[in-house]
């Protein structure tokens, strides 16, 4: 059975999950997510745990489908932070998480990752949060297979499904990565609509009108643009303006039901995954 059958679908049927990334990584992006799962488009979250910002999050979210962003890199050259666990190998030079993906595949061990990937999920769950899945930013425990082994294994350990890379994208990676995942029970999306520096609403109604049945994920960074965001993103805050304008058109959201979408989140996934569905 597919997917959307095994979530009690008819097999035509085609869901959308769109997932607001990077909750908890500041205060303005705190209020822009919130505004677009309460009043506009988004149906999920992931939080940041190790930023400044993420604890502020756990109360804010309370009640909404929130996930976990696992995070091993901290981008910002001005706005920086550290891991929970306090691994050598998981810090640059200035003590701080590096600043791209390569720096943790060059540096960081398994071991490490693993470590500071389960203190996360647990310290969202001690903070209270009803975790529904795990996702991974700048897709730091996707691209690596050794990461992305400590990704599966991970979700497994806490029976939450996953973000997965679409079909096309895994094949580009070079390890079968969809296929793991499965032969560990996961649950995860069939596809993933991200292009980063491509504007989303074009990206969204591009690929939307072509994808066939089964679930979707389109991921979006909103944060209100002010001295705070333009403070830390001083290279591509305009991306972060213009996905919480996308989370908040309602010609979008039109768009999405015109396509024959239904809205979902990760929480049907998780509870699929966790009665062995």
């Amino acid at each position: 059975m597919s997917l959307v059958e095994r979530l009690g679908y008819g097999p035509g049927q085609r869901l959308l999950i769109v997932n607001c990334d990077d909750v908890g990584s500041s205060h303005a992006a705190n209020l822009a997510c919130l505004e677009a799962m309460t009043g506009g488009l988004a149906t999920s979250g992931t939080l940041m745990v190790p930023c400044a910002w993420a604890r502020e999050a756990v109360d804010m979210f309370a009640g909404l489908d929130l996930g976990v962003h696992l995070t091993l890199t901290a981008e910002y050259p001005g706005y920086r932070w550290r891991s929970l666990t306090g691994a050598a190998s998981l810090h640059d030079a200035d003590g701080f998480l590096p600043a791209a993906a390569a720096e943790v595949f060059a540096r960081a061990s398994v071991s490490d990752v693993r470590a500071e990937c389960r203190a996360q999920i647990e310290q969202a769950l001690a903070w209270g949060v009803d975790v529904t899945h795990l996702d991974s930013h700048m897709g730091a425990n996707q691209i690596d297979p050794r990461f992305f082994e400590v990704y599966v294994e991970l979700a497994a350990e806490f029976a939450l499904p996953l973000r997965m890379v679409g079909p096309a994208a895994d094949a580009r990676l070079g390890f079968s990565g969809r296929a793991q995942a499965a032969a560990a029970g996961i649950v995860f999306n069939d596809e993933f609509v991200s292009r980063w520096g491509h504007p989303t609403a074009e990206l969204m109604r591009s690929v939307l009108p072509k994808l066939g049945p089964g679930v979707a994920e389109v991921n979006l960074h909103p944060v209100h643009d002010g001295p705070e965001l333009r403070g830390y993103d001083k290279r591509e805050p305009q991306i972060r303006i213009d996905d919480h304008a996308v989370a908040m058109d309602r010609a979008m959201a039109d768009f999405i039901l015109g396509q024959g979408f239904a809205p979902i989140s990760f929480r049907p996934l998780r509870d699929l995954q966790r009665a062995g569905g």
